[in-house]
């Protein structure tokens, strides 16, 4: 296993090269713009100085999983922090530990850094080594207060190494130069035993993934395999102790409640449909792109745009398309015919994002949407532009919003849009996606990988029936019998 550390800066680097020899030191700015897609066993160690979405220490763990690589912090991970409800995974004998090693403090209040498992008082190791464990982050700041005679984890964060005090850094080299030579080991999660399956969806979304019928189907053909489903909203992340089951049908993002419930019923063992990894992948598109390339599978000419690039520099043939990378159904994708607009928008994104997509504009009369579960394919649409529109979606229409959608059999499809959209399924994983294809002179090009795609009664089932909504809820109960 071969080792990288990235830090914000060329200064922080030249400090870790006088350091260190175990590893390769980068910038993230290197990082990000390096071809390293094609190096494999590397472990990395994000040392950025902010981890928050869409900024570029956000991007490197990202970039890292989307290459192949095993970040620390995982993307997982960064998204936990902050969250309360995510400090309960600590083992009961957590807090004996914690109350044994803190018993003679006399203040209410406790903070340690924990240095890639360790604290520079021996004493605190085990509380470090634990913490480190399920929190699997380089650099971290426990706090602690004293409450009804006992020592309770109030919050956990990352610690920016430039923050690190300069009479730290040495313990932290030497720390992280022996965990280099040690072997993590993974969490096991629990296996609840129970049938039940949670139907998120939220009455107030103005275009849910399914429709009130198309629920209604999943809970029918649930009843028909023997098991019981029902739905739970925004508000019910407190009663998935109660499922042995999660299926979101609601449109997912990583920064909204859909990633906490996804990612607490996978904590909790549950049987999860869109999983944590499948949302990560999929709801942004910087790393769909980096990971489409790693796999060499046909997109439409993509680029990355970094803020602060010169725009004029780059020799831009238009139209083209820019798109933030969490965009969805539609919207946050623009087309520019001009430098002018790019410029324009592009500033305008990069309010939001430090990383944009820029892509070739390919017309098409229709995209390809081809539904896969457990990597074989489910249903198959024709998506049509709407009306005077280059979209399926023309959000500023005030009529008719929406092309027109034709559901084809699956021997309907042509071999090279299945063969590449299968593909591009079975490098995110096996959960529910939905693939967009582009067919232009007898060629096929991924668009997107949607974790969370359409299905909505009378539509996506048009040819399938009900047997579709029985093949998704067969997924759930063949799981649930493994387990």
């Amino acid at each position: 296993m071969n080792n990288f550390v990235i830090v914000s800066t060329p200064e922080v680097k030249e400090q870790f090269l006088t350091s260190t020899a175990s590893a390769q030191i980068l910038t993230a700015e290197e990082y990000l713009k390096g071809d390293y897609s094609s190096q494999k066993n590397i472990r990395l160690f994000n040392l950025c100085n902010d981890y928050s979405y869409c900024k570029r220490g956000y991007y490197v763990s990202l970039l890292a999983e989307a290459r192949g690589h095993r970040p620390l912090p995982s993307v997982s991970t960064i998204g936990e922090f902050g969250d309360e409800q995510s400090l309960r995974v600590f083992p009961s004998h957590f807090n004996e530990s914690v109350n044994k090693a803190l018993s003679g403090l006399k203040s209410s209040e406790f903070e340690i850094s924990v240095y890639f498992g360790k604290n520079l008082a021996e004493k605190y190791n085990s509380i470090a080594r634990t913490i480190f464990n399920h929190f699997q982050s380089p650099l971290l700041r426990a706090y602690f207060v004293h409450r009804n005679q006992s020592w309770i984890l109030k919050s956990l964060s990352p610690i920016a190494f430039k923050d690190v005090p300069e009479n730290h850094r040495e313990f932290v080299v030497s720390s992280m130069t022996d965990f280099f030579q040690s072997n993590s080991s993974g969490k096991k999660r629990s296996r609840p035993p129970l049938y039940e399956i949670a139907i998120l969806a939220n009455p107030e979304e103005k275009e849910p993934p399914s429709d009130e019928k198309a629920i209604k189907s999943f809970i029918s053909a649930a009843e028909d395999l023997r098991m019981h489903a029902e739905v739970i909203g925004p508000k019910d992340l407190s009663s998935l102790n109660k499922y042995d089951a999660l299926f979101i049908r609601e449109t997912t993002s990583v920064t909204n409640h859909t990633m906490k419930f996804s990612r607490r019923a996978a904590a909790m063992g549950l049987v999860v449909i869109d999983d944590p990894k499948s949302i990560l992948r999929c709801c942004n598109k910087v790393y769909l792109n980096d990971y489409l390339l790693k796999k060499k599978l046909a997109t439409p000419g993509t680029r990355i745009l970094f803020k602060g690039t010169d725009l004029q520099s780059l020799g831009l043939t238009f139209p083209l398309v820019i798109k933030k990378p969490d965009s969805a159904f539609s919207a946050g994708v623009k087309k520019v015919s001009s430098l002018d607009e790019l410029v324009k928008l592009s500033n305008e994104f990069f309010e939001e994002s430090d990383l944009l997509i820029l892509q070739s504009f390919v017309p098409t009369e229709f995209d390809w949407r081809i539904g896969f579960i457990d990597n074989e394919p489910l249903y198959a649409c024709k998506y049509f532009m709407a009306k005077d529109h280059w979209q399926i979606i023309n959000h500023s229409s005030k009529k008719e919003r929406h092309g027109m959608v034709e559901t084809v059999a699956l021997s309907e499809v042509p071999k090279g849009a299945m063969s590449l959209a299968k593909r591009a399924c079975e490098s995110i994983g096996d959960s529910l996606y939905g693939v967009d294809i582009k067919e232009k002179d007898g060629k096929f090009y991924v668009v997107e990988i949607n974790d969370n795609p359409s299905i909505e009664k009378g539509i996506e089932d048009e040819v399938a029936g009900d047997a579709l909504y029985l093949r998704v809820m067969s997924t759930f109960l063949r799981r649930l019998e493994v387990l």
